[in-house]
Formats: C-alpha cells, structure tokens, sequence
C-alpha cells in the first residue's frame, strides 16, 4: 500500500538540474511521492562546475551544492535531512578511447548546444567503421527492438527504456519503502495518542 500524502507532509526535494526537460522527467518519476521537486534554477543557483574525475564524483559533487544552496535558500534545517539528487551521465564511446566521457555536455565547447556536440561526435567518429562506433547521443542511439532512436521515443517510453528511468525507478521504490515506514510509524504514533484512556 502506498503512503497517503494527507499522512505524510510533503517535503522539498532538490533536483541538482537546471534543465527543465530532466526536471520534468524526474517530476514523472517521482510524481505519487510526498515531495516538492525544486531545481536549481528555482532557487537561482546556478550549477556547480563539473571538476570530479567521474560522473559519481560530479553527481555527488552537484547534489551537495544543490543541498547546500537550498538550505542557503531556507528551504529546510540541515538537521531534517533535506533530500537533493542529482545524476551525471554522459556519452562513452569504446572507439574514441571513452570520450567524449564526463565532457559529453561540453565536448564542443563550454556552453556548446547539442547540435554542436553532435557535430564534433560525428567528425571524430569519421572514418572509424560503423560497427566500432556504437555510440551517440539521442539521435544516434537506435533502439533496433523499436525501430527508432532514443531521440523518436515519446517521454514516457523514454522514462521506461533510459538509463535514468531505470535508476529513478529504483530511487522512487527505496523512497517509498521510506516513507511507507514514516507512514506507519505516523499511524502508530497517531493511535497510540487518539486510543482512550481507560479508568
């Protein structure tokens, strides 16, 4: 059984992002939960700068920021546990010795649109063998099972196949799991103070 969000109070919680499409995403996800999804760009932050050597070291790196900002923001009291998540991903492709890796959203360049990165993937993917490449961003991912490419699916298909799909979906059921447990501890807590006393 799921937690009643009239038992539970909804909470914050920060998604390190200022993309509005992932925010979106996340929204999705986690959308039966108690949680007010907050991005960065809602507290006026702006994102951290990407210096870790991996995408955990990044992602951690921005959800620390994120927390940090929020609590800055007064979003809640450090010692209540704001919740903020924050993922990193990117584009390794085996035949360009794993690049463009933890520089996938800046592979062209600082503050290079999408297009651009897909341009340089596919100037330095020239002359190396289909077969070896197997790599892309959404456009060039290609789903043979569906016959489309990442970039044709619609957002809930996207949210079911996507490698964030799958690892939100594992975050919302540990989320649920705790806030089942909060849930029951409030009912228990409720009738133990509601039960009559009796002489």
């Amino acid at each position: 059984m799921r937690p009643s969000k009239a038992l539970v109070q909804s909470r914050p919680l920060i998604v390190a992002t200022g993309n509005p499409g992932k925010l979106c995403e996340f929204g999705a996800l986690l959308s039966d939960l108690p949680f007010e999804l907050h991005s960065l760009g809602d507290l006026r932050v702006a994102s951290p700068e990407e210096s870790g050597a991996s995408f955990l070291e990044n992602a951690l790196l921005k959800a620390r920021h994120a927390a940090a900002a929020a609590l800055a923001a007064g979003f809640g009291a450090a010692s209540a546990g704001l919740a903020a998540i924050a993922d990193d991903s990117g584009l390794e492709v085996d035949a360009l010795g794993g690049a463009p890796g933890i520089f996938s959203a800046r592979y062209a360049g600082v503050g290079a649109d999408d297009a651009a990165n897909n341009a340089k993937l596919l100037s330095a993917l020239a002359g190396i063998p289909l077969e070896l490449r197997r790599a892309g961003y959404d456009p060039y991912f290609w789903l043979p099972d569906l016959g489309v490419t990442a970039a044709q699916l619609d957002p809930s298909d996207k949210n079911r196949l996507s490698h964030r799909g799958i690892a939100m979906r594992a975050l919302r059921n540990q989320l649920l799991a705790r806030e089942k447990l909060a849930s029951d501890e409030f009912a228990s807590e409720r009738l133990a103070h509601d039960r009559p006393v009796r002489p």
